[in-house]
């Protein structure tokens, strides 16, 4: 059975000067290592003046316009061509002009046949209801898919020219204390109504039929208004007014960056092997297996049905990403 000791000699024992080191009430070190005050860092105005010199060198010597032979001969170039380009696109215009039909002639058609053709034979010939359903998606599909494409490339440049790259920012928010997840979601709310009652009420209950009311746009745009871009607009904005109700939190438990992306290469996609699909059969008089089915009828119009969801899932999400980009540069 071990024995107290009085506290005096306890003090002496190795086991109270290691209690004392781990507690960081007394350094063992202090007064046995032989240190120097440090002296106050001083600034050598003659070594600053050294170092702005020979940047301002370095810069010179590199964007040296004047005596570098390549910008020049680029230069040179660069104003030719523009020259020429400008010339080359001036004549090509006025030789498109110069075959226009004088104005007022009275042989000019009055009405294009192309448009005759719309009206006539568009219910025939597409099975869709709305005339301007039918010549976007079938007359003129090659050009809507175009279109779509345009969004697609405009969604991926925003992406690429505002994406923040989340693992240098973590690396160097965990350097300065401050560039967390959780950091960065609250300054993105900083300026938003948190838990706003009035706006998450409304949202709760106007998403869902606008939702709704998107998806009817685009099922219905061979039967009447709507279609493919007006109804992707409707399902972006209800996307976009649930964002800034709930926050990104709860909105990226449906909708990311990665749903995004496959959707839209998915639609694409479809819409390319779709249409391909017809420009083969149409160009070479083969009759096609898809009927057109009888008008007014939901399934109906062959491909345009299929069609419109395709344009409707890239317009919606074209329009949350540019919205969720330029707020807040990633999601």
């Amino acid at each position: 059975m071990s024995r107290k000791i009085p506290e005096q000699e306890y003090q002496k024992t190795l086991s109270f000067r290691l209690k004392q080191w781990f507690d960081g009430t007394k350094d063992p070190f202090v007064d046995t290592v032989e240190m120097k005050p440090q002296k106050e860092a001083g600034r050598d105005e003659n070594i600053d003046w050294k170092r702005k010199r020979e940047k301002r060198q370095r810069i010179e010597r590199i964007y040296d316009l004047a005596h570098n032979w390549e910008i020049r001969s680029f230069n040179g170039f660069y104003r030719i061509f523009s020259g020429v380009f400008c010339l080359f696109l001036v004549a090509m215009l006025l030789i498109a002009v110069s075959y226009l039909p004088s104005y007022g002639h009275p042989e000019n058609p009055a009405n294009n046949e192309v448009a005759k053709r719309y009206i006539e034979s568009g219910l025939d010939e597409t099975g869709a209801v709305n005339i301007v359903t039918g010549m976007i998606l079938d007359y003129r599909a090659f050009d809507t898919l175009g279109e779509s494409h345009v969004l697609f490339i405009a969604t991926c440049t925003v992406l690429i020219l505002l994406r923040k790259d989340s693992s240098r920012s973590a690396g160097a928010g965990s350097a300065a204390g401050n560039g967390t997840e959780k950091d960065i979601e609250e300054s993105d709310r900083a300026y938003e109504p948190k838990n706003d009652v009035i706006l998450q009420t409304a949202a709760r209950v106007l998403v869902p039929p606008i939702i709704i009311f998107g998806i009817y746009v685009i099922l219905g745009g061979h039967l009447g208004p709507g279609g493919g871009f007006s109804g992707g607009a409707i399902i972006g904005a209800g996307l976009i007014l649930y964002l800034n109700a709930f926050g990104f939190q709860k909105t990226e438990r449906f909708f990311t960056s990665r749903t995004y992306k496959v959707l839209s290469v998915c639609a694409l996609g479809c819409y390319c092997l779709a249409k391909s699909y017809s420009f083969y059969t149409g160009a070479n008089h083969i009759e096609s297996v898809i009927p057109l089915g009888t008008p007014g009828a939901i399934l109906s119009s062959g491909l345009i049905l299929l069609l419109n969801i395709c344009v409707g899932i890239v317009v919606a999400g074209t329009m949350y990403t540019f919205y969720v980009m330029f707020r807040k540069g990633g999601y």
